[in-house]
């Protein structure tokens, strides 16, 4: 398996710093870690995030988002990285605001012929006759199942997800790879005229049925394996009768807030030997970087 995120300055240089030593604590050695960096941002990447990735055995690669969503559309940059070859035979996209806190396996994330992820915390930007036009759209049958939303839900929903966490099969499915029709199905919705909020949810909107025009069905997983923290939980600890193995922290301050900012430090101090990233660029290794 490859776990990759997104390594975009000025914020989620550093962040996909934590995650990456993170995952350097938490999984076997034979899964690689790759950082994506659009292409057109690579040179303004600090100089101790190459030389973080360096002693983490880790790759930063680009992709290009020129002329892919029109108009332009950051939250995509997860879809278009999915789209890159990785060679292996599954693959993790994980937000680089995320971390992993308990020792974890592929096998526990994988199931054959299924996507993996979670049930998102909420869904607040739209009712659910929003399904109705996205659906209509796609020529696709709206989902018999229903499901409770993480956080906040007013009972069971039709499936709607996060993709903070997205586990797939790099195999073509015959209906193609699933990254692809994911970007297909959001070129598809992206283009209902008169459906509101799709910046920044069209990645998540698009996501459940993407899993169905591929061929494949859905692993939901279970909450310890993607805790969303912020919301109901602000500032809340974590829970402390289970095993959470990782964190969806959103933002700095409610990482601070369950005590995992010396975590995060830490992670990085022992796999880099540093506790601050940009100690590991001295002098000598930006003008070597910037070369």
């Amino acid at each position: 398996m490859t776990i990759f995120y997104i390594v975009e300055p000025p914020e989620y240089e550093v962040l996909a710093c934590y995650l990456l030593a993170s995952i350097r604590s938490h999984f076997p050695g034979s899964v690689k870690a790759i950082g994506y960096c659009p292409e057109h941002r690579y040179h303004e990447l600090h100089p101790a995030v190459h030389r973080a990735h360096e002693l983490m055995g880790a790759e930063i690669r680009t992709f290009s988002t020129k002329d892919r969503f029109e108009p332009a559309y950051p939250h995509g940059n997860k879809i278009l990285a999915c789209l890159e070859n990785r060679g292996s035979d599954y693959s993790m996209f994980v937000d680089s605001d995320v971390l992993f806190l308990s020792d974890n396996t592929p096998e526990n994330l994988v199931v054959p012929g299924h996507v993996s992820c979670s049930m998102a915390a909420s869904m607040l930007w739209a009712e659910q006759s929003v399904w109705d036009d996205i659906y209509g759209a796609l020529d696709v049958p709206i989902p018999t199942e229903r499901y409770n939303l993480m956080r906040r839900s007013k009972g069971p929903v039709i499936p709607y997800f996060s993709s903070g966490l997205v586990v797939f099969p790099e195999k073509d499915t015959g209906n193609g790879r699933f990254p692809d029709i994911w970007y297909q199905t959001a070129q598809m919705v992206d283009k209902i005229d008169g459906l509101g909020k799709k910046r920044p949810y069209l990645d998540q909107m698009t996501l459940p049925a993407a899993i169905r025009r591929a061929g494949l069905d859905w692993n939901i997983l279970p909450e310890e394996q993607h805790f969303i923290l912020g919301g109901k939980l602000k500032k809340k600890p974590l829970p402390d009768d289970r095993t959470i193995y990782t964190i969806h922290y959103r933002n700095t301050q409610n990482l601070k807030d369950v005590g995992h900012m010396k975590t995060a430090r830490n992670y990085l101090q022992t796999h880099t030997g540093e506790k601050f990233l940009r100690r590991l660029a001295s002098e000598d290794t930006a003008e070597t970087t910037a070369k």
